[in-house]
């Protein structure tokens, strides 16, 4: 896993020497930007959404915990780097993942970036279970992930799933739902209920089907007007679901 990090720190030399630190012995970590007080230090994290934030206690305008109140929720991990050991008790209180002692220590640092490391891991682990796309077959439901949770979603009121690329359009009525999987992951999904593959880029829900228009392949209209080609190679496929 690769760490987006930004270095929030007065002294130049300070910053230097943990940037070229990071560089030769945390491959891992790339640093996106560097701050040198609070005011500077918001507006990056804003801007490059950060995964890691090493940061200094005591600076211009303004301390580390002032930041962080300023911040406000957030997803970036803190590494908090300071000459003075009597902050360690802030730093936990405001959920710091590390605390470094100046002179940093080389090894202590790789053990920062590595306990990042695995908290981002498990993290993104337990994100992509709950927000994969996931199907209850009991009730009929399927989760759909979005930026902030996953909605719930009826598979009956699914009109049909249209490929793009690694992504999948999902729409339900006029809506158009996106989700980062293959056609083929739904296509498989769903066997289980009435959708047909009927093109390499459309899988159709069979009861939304007002309409099938002869052809080579044909096409489908569906109960909201949408017509969709056939492929020559799906049409037996599709008919017989109308056996």
């Amino acid at each position: 896993m690769q760490l987006q990090a930004i270095i929030v720190e007065d002294e130049e030399t300070s910053r230097e020497i943990l940037k070229n630190y990071l560089k030769k012995y945390c491959p891992k970590v790339t640093v996106l930007a560097e701050a040198s007080n609070i005011t500077d230090a918001l507006a990056l994290i804003k801007k490059q959404e950060p995964d890691l934030l090493f940061l200094d206690v005591e600076m211009p305008y303004g301390n580390a915990f002032d930041l962080l109140e300023k911040v406000g929720d957030h997803e970036f991990e803190t590494v908090f780097v300071t000459a003075y050991d009597h902050y360690a008790i802030d730093a936990l209180n405001s959920h710091a993942s590390y605390y470094l002692l100046k002179p940093i220590s080389i090894d202590e640092l790789i053990k920062a970036v590595d306990h990042v490391i695995a908290i981002k891991t498990k993290e993104n682990e337990l994100q992509e279970r709950v927000l994969t796309p996931v199907l209850n077959h009991v009730n009929g439901k399927i989760t759909i992930p979005q930026q902030d949770g996953f909605e719930v979603v009826e598979i009956a009121d699914i009109l049909y799933c249209k490929a793009d690329d690694n992504y999948t359009e999902i729409y339900v009525g006029n809506k158009k739902k996106v989700v980062s999987k293959t056609l083929k992951y739904f296509e498989n999904s769903l066997s289980d209920f009435p959708f047909a593959r009927i093109h390499k880029s459309y899988l159709v829900n069979i009861n939304a089907i007002a309409k099938y228009k002869k052809g080579k392949g044909g096409s489908v209209v569906l109960n909201t007007g949408k017509e969709i080609m056939v492929s020559a190679s799906r049409k037996a496929q599709l008919l017989s679901h109308f056996k």
